[in-house]
């Protein structure tokens, strides 16, 4: 392989939310009550904050206001929508630390059916550059552009006037080697898999001492799929994710709000068990991990070999807090916390947002806490976006 490749390997594993860490695939009966034990799955740019407003809050989504961007965090939330319909696009350039070609861009739009139901689209595409594989004597053998895309549509419905649910069904690929396949080391096709989005919302205002405030809770099952396989040997989970949130908004005065967000987020899919270095049959500590979803996303809760403690490790939290002035001009700040056992990502984010009748444009970045060498310091992300009211029918005459 050449150096290309070796760097791309490297980069693709640094992706996974739970892979930034490189553990190894054996793990010694010393290392249960701390050590790296991170989880594995595919296709880990579905777990990618893909617009700027959530990504200038610690990547917090489930209860925010709702938005255009709203599929990835809670689809739920766009029959809360107060607009009829919206378009957005956002853009990020991944991993410039290390390398210049790599972005994620998401294009997303919903429309409100009636004042019950709306209906919604994202396209998520992830490109890694171009890609030369070379044989054993280093000659170029085929240039190829990996990427990945998902491509979702959901329905959101009220049940009432303070809640409302919603679901989605999503289709991905992932093309990693254009079907490129080297003498000895099997044929590697592009993988695919299918899954669906289960979400609730809940908002209700409440006032305290004659001001107002609004707080609101979320809860999305994102992701429950099929297995993804690249070959004929091995299938991989796709990143199942449960996440719960809250919101608390405050409406200081008839120019300033601030809203305080707070999201915990935990993947259920199994937890790799400690096995036996002489036996790899054997499993000394946790469970088998290559099990069907469904008994995957149950066992994920208590499947990890260091118990419940390391169970709790398993969960990551991000907070956020965002500054409305006038309804135009928004400040965002955030951080996102996950343990050093299960990836290790910590970092501050910051962002703004200006919003002008139908136009929205919002920024986000993100730096490293401190003392932590991430390749994805400096990360930031673009969004634009529109939102519109229906064109309304002239009163009748009496």
């Amino acid at each position: 392989m050449s150096n290309r490749i070796k760097l791309f390997a490297i980069i693709f594993t640094c992706l996974s939310t739970t892979n930034h860490v490189f553990s190894q695939g054996q793990i010694g009966i010393d290392e249960l009550s701390g050590g790296l034990n991170s989880l594995r799955h595919a296709v880990p740019f579905l777990v990618i904050a893909p617009d700027s407003r959530a990504g200038a809050m610690g990547d917090v989504g489930a209860a925010s206001t709702p938005d255009v961007n709203s599929q990835h965090w809670n689809p739920a939330k766009y029959a809360f929508a107060d607009k009829e319909w919206g378009a957005a696009l956002s853009y990020t350039p991944w991993l410039r630390n290390l390398i210049n070609d790599i972005n994620l861009t998401y294009l997303g739009g919903y429309m409100k059916i009636d004042d019950m139901q709306a209906v919604s689209a994202t396209l998520l595409y992830f490109s890694m550059g171009d890609i030369t594989f070379t044989n054993e004597a280093n000659v170029p053998q085929q240039t190829h552009s990996p990427n990945e895309f998902a491509f979702d549509v959901a329905y959101s419905r009220k049940f009432a006037d303070k809640i409302s649910g919603a679901i989605a069904f999503r289709y991905i690929r992932s093309d990693l080697t254009g079907g490129y396949s080297q003498q000895g080391q099997g044929s590697f096709t592009a993988g695919s898999a299918v899954a669906a989005d289960v979400s609730m919302y809940y908002q209700t205002p409440l006032v305290i001492n004659n001001k107002n405030y609004e707080t609101a809770l979320g809860i999305n099952i994102s992701n429950i799929g099929s297995k993804l396989s690249y070959n004929e040997e091995k299938k991989d989970f796709i990143p199942i994710n449960m996440r719960v949130g809250g919101r608390f908004t405050s409406k200081i005065d008839e120019y300033n709000s601030v809203t305080f967000l707070l999201d915990f987020n935990k993947l259920l899919v199994p937890t790799p068990p400690v096995r036996d270095p002489e036996d790899q049959t054997v499993i000394l500590a946790g469970k088998e991990s290559d099990v069907p979803v469904p008994t995957g996303m149950f066992q994920s809760f208590y499947d990890a070999p260091g118990g419940f403690s390391e169970e709790l490790h398993e969960i990551s939290y991000s907070g956020g807090i965002e500054y409305w002035y006038s309804g135009q001009f928004a400040i965002r700040a955030g951080y996102f916390d996950e343990h050093s056992t299960k990836g290790n990502r910590k970092y501050f984010t910051v962002g703004a947002g200006l919003k002008y009748n139908v136009f929205n444009l919002d920024f986000a970045y993100l730096m490293p806490r401190s003392g932590q060498a991430n390749p994805l310091a400096n990360t930031v992300r673009f969004s634009l976006s529109f939102e519109f009211e229906r064109a309304r029918k002239g009163a009748k005459k009496r």
